[in-house]
């Protein structure tokens, strides 16, 4: 093994991958080499991918071309969920070196003996049925927050996504394996943790144990002093869930609920697993229970058979529900799901584009509500990072953006605030310290 040779890495998609690339990074470490930023010349560069979607392909090339600027004799490793669908098509990038699929990744350092650079590019990845280990990890050092990965896969085979294809079916550790990592993360000092999956609420499948055991286990870790719930499917958020989470100490009111399309005859051709009727309970009775809840929503526009009529059902769906902000994403075909097969009503990219600027509109007027409802309340920050102008920001638990002049001594504290105005960026502006917390 080559030691104390210099790693670098850098991190396309979801809060997953980035739970992911920290566990990458301390099996680096732990074999001797040493971790670097990404523009310090690297010896290795690794790039975790994403494949949502065409764009976040055509990102990780542009990535490979950073890292060779800041050393052309590096060894550029391709993990992730592209490097499981293409291993092929991306071991003949110029530049790249070596591909892992789902399956080696976690094996990294173990592929790495030689690390001079290939004429040609040199893949590893076994077909996915084959990747069923559950690797546990969460990430460190890198963000205020820790993502903690309490999950893996996909059973759903939604007809437009490539996940169960990249990363295999559902699965996960049991809820005392996953309780050992929880004591890890606390012993970090992180302040905030964010459990996330490709699919959280299918958490216990094989194990006889569901994710609001685990919800109930994690609210006792000492040391962690919030948690988040990242996205989770409307038919795995139990009403038990939201009733638990809203007397809970350490879990936030904050959820993000995939919403996909307002038209019960798209969500069908989608093979989702709900429709408008539930998905609408679900964000009436969090609002019962947390009436300063922040409820994020992801939409998907331009679904091949999406109407202008069909669209407008979505739209006049989300703009009736009590929700906070939107996630849209403009559809994206991407080989080898059922959709990318419809050959009719195919919509153009120029209404996908004009169905998106009108669902972002409505994102800004759903937050800009949401904070005005805010006005003159208090609650608590987890200060981040100085930003531009000598201002710092954080969020709060129901994740309102807030931002007061940068003190190196609050970054990452939690401090009380009371909420004054909201500026032109929309963000909010603190007018008080109510008191000093944690």
């Amino acid at each position: 093994m080559i030691q104390y040779k210099k790693v670098a890495f850098y991190t396309l998609g979801c809060k997953l991958n980035f739970s992911e690339t920290s566990t990458i990074g301390r099996l680096f470490e732990d074999a001797g080499y040493a971790k670097v930023e990404f523009t310090d010349g690297a010896d290795i560069y690794v790039i975790n991918t994403c494949s949502v979607t065409e764009n976040a392909d055509k990102k990780c090339k542009q990535i490979v071309k950073k890292a060779l600027k800041h050393n052309p004799d590096a060894f550029v490793v391709i993990v992730g969920c592209f490097a499981q669908l293409k291993p092929e098509e991306i071991a003949k990038m110029p530049g790249v070196d070596l591909v892992l699929g789902a399956n080696e990744k976690f094996n990294i350092v173990e592929h790495l003996d030689n690390l001079e650079k290939k004429a040609v590019g040199e893949f590893v990845a076994e077909e996915i049925k084959h990747t069923k280990t559950f690797v546990p990890g969460y990430s460190f050092g890198d963000r205020t927050r820790t993502f903690l990965k309490v999950q893996d896969g996909c059973d759903y085979f939604c007809s437009f996504c490539t996940i169960p294809l990249a990363r295999g079916r559902s699965r996960s550790a049991n809820v005392a394996a996953t309780m050992k990592t929880a004591y890890e993360v606390a012993a970090t000092n992180a302040q905030e943790v964010v459990l996330t999956g490709v699919n959280i609420g299918d958490f216990g499948k094989g194990h006889n144990e569901t994710f609001f055991d685990l919800v109930k286990e994690l609210d006792t870790v000492e040391g962690i002093a919030r948690y988040r719930i990242s996205s989770i499917e409307p038919n795995l958020l139990s009403n038990d869930i939201i009733s638990y989470v809203s007397n809970s100490q350490r879990f936030v009111p904050h959820f993000h609920v995939p919403l996909q399309s307002g038209s019960d005859h798209i969500l069908k051709q989608m093979r989702r697993r709900y429709d408008t009727e539930l998905y609408a309970d679900r964000i009436k009775h969090i609002k019962q229970e947390m009436p300063n809840a922040c409820i994020g929503v992801d939409v998907i526009v331009g679904y091949p058979g999406e109407t202008e009529t069909e669209f407008l059902k979505t739209y006049e769906f989300l703009n009736g529900l009590d929700i906070s902000y939107l996630h849209v994403f403009s559809y994206s075909e991407r080989d080898n799901t059922t959709a990318v097969r419809v050959t009719e009503n195919i919509v153009s990219k120029e209404d996908r584009a004009k169905r998106s600027k009108m669902l972002h509109i409505l994102s800004d007027k759903k937050k800009r509500a949401f904070y005005e409802t805010q006005i003159g309340k208090s609650g608590t920050v987890l200060w981040e990072a100085e930003e531009d102008g000598g201002m710092m920001h954080g969020f709060t638990e129901n994740y309102i953006k807030v931002k007061t002049a940068f003190d190196a001594d609050k970054v990452n504290s939690f401090e009380q605030v009371m909420f004054n105005e909201i500026d032109r960026d929309g963000v909010m502006k603190v007018a008080v310290t109510v008191n000093q917390s944690v």
